[in-house]
C-alpha cells in the first residue's frame, strides 16, 4: 500500500501495555500514513493495566518511536492524555521529543471548521465520582478483550476476518447504549457552549462522524477492538480510518459508496 497523505490524524485508546492492544496494526498504519499534524487524543498507554502486571513487548517501544519519528520529521504531534494515561496530565504545558501535551487542543480544518479536541472522559460521571468503579470495569472489559483475543485466534484460523465480540455485545447492551448516548451529547453540549463547529474526542471506543444539533462530532475510535483514526483530508473533509484485516475502510463525511483494490469508501451520513 502507498503512503496515505492528510492534513491531520487523530487517534486514541491505543492502550500500549495492554495485551489486547492491537500494536502490531497501530504500527502498520503509522508507517503508510503521514499528516502535518498528528493529535495523540488519550489513553495512549494504560497504566492502569500496568499496575496489575507489567507488559511492554518490543512491538510497543516501535509504536512510540514511530511517533517520534514523525515529530522529529516536521509533524506537529500534540498529545492530551486521557484517564489512563493521567500520569501525563503532571506535564500538561510541557514538550518531550517534539511531543507537546495539552489539555485539550483546537484544531481548525482546511475549510474553516474549529474543532475542540479532547479525551473525553471528563464527561464520563463513573470515572469523575466513582474511580474505584471505573478501575473495576476496565478490568472486567479487559478480561473481555482477552476472551475476544482468542475467539478472533480460532476465527482466523478456521478462514473467517477479525470480528470484535466485545463491540458487539458494548453496542448490544441497553446500558452500554445509553452510556454511550449520554456521553455524545454531553460532549457536544461543551463543543456548542464555547462556540466550536465540531469536537473530536475518545474515550468510549466507538468511533463515528455525525452532525448533531448542529455540532459536527467525531470519535476516532480506539486500537483495541475496532483498530480506527479519524482523519482531515487537504480539502478539509473528515473520515474515520478502519484499518482492517482485509482491507482500509474509510467512513468518509457525504461520499458515495464505491471501491477500489487498497481501500473502500463508505458514507457516513
Amino acid at each position: 500500500m502507498n503512503t496515505l497523505r492528510f492534513n491531520a490524524i487523530w487517534i486514541s485508546d491505543m492502550h500500549l501495555g495492554l495485551r489486547s492492544c492491537r500494536a502490531e496494526f497501530l504500527l502498520d498504519f503509522l508507517k503508510h500514513t503521514e499528516s502535518d499534524h498528528l493529535y495523540l487524543v488519550g489513553d495512549a498507554i494504560d497504566f492502569w493495566s500496568m499496575k496489575r502486571g507489567a507488559y511492554w513487548p518490543p512491538l510497543h517501544n516501535s509504536v512510540i518511536q514511530a511517533v517520534m519519528d514523525k515529530a522529529a520529521r516536521g509533524t506537529r504531534v500534540t498529545y492530551v492524555p486521557g484517564n489512563h494515561d493521567e500520569l501525563f496530565r503532571n506535564y500538561i504545558g510541557n514538550a518531550f521529543g517534539g511531543i507537546r501535551i495539552c489539555a485539550e487542543a483546537t484544531h481548525r480544518t482546511a475549510d474553516g471548521r474549529r474543532l475542540l479536541i479532547l479525551h473525553g472522559d471528563e464527561f464520563d460521571g463513573v470515572v469523575t465520582n466513582s474511580r474505584w468503579l471505573a478501575v473495576l470495569g476496565s478490568h472486567a472489559y479487559d478480561v473481555l478483550l482477552a476472551v475476544n483475543r482468542w475467539f478472533n485466534l480460532v476465527r482466523r484460523r478456521l478462514g473467517f476476518p477479525y470480528w470484535s465480540l466485545s463491540a458487539y455485545l458494548k453496542h448490544k447492551v441497553k446500558n452500554a447504549v445509553n452510556f454511550i448516548t449520554n456521553f455524545e451529547d454531553a460532549v457536544i453540549r461543551e463543543a456548542r457552549r464555547r462556540n466550536f463547529d465540531g469536537v473530536v474526542c475518545g474515550h468510549i471506543h466507538h468511533a463515528l462522524i455525525e452532525m448533531r444539533q448542529g455540532i459536527l462530532y467525531c470519535n476516532d475510535g480506539d486500537w483495541v477492538e475496532s483498530c480506527t483514526a479519524l482523519v482531515e483530508r487537504a480539502d478539509g473533509s473528515l473520515a474515520v480510518i478502519r484499518w482492517a484485516d482485509e482491507s482500509v475502510l474509510l467512513l468518509s463525511e457525504g461520499s458515495d459508496e464505491h471501491s477500489d483494490r487498497d481501500r473502500r469508501l463508505v458514507s457516513a451520513n
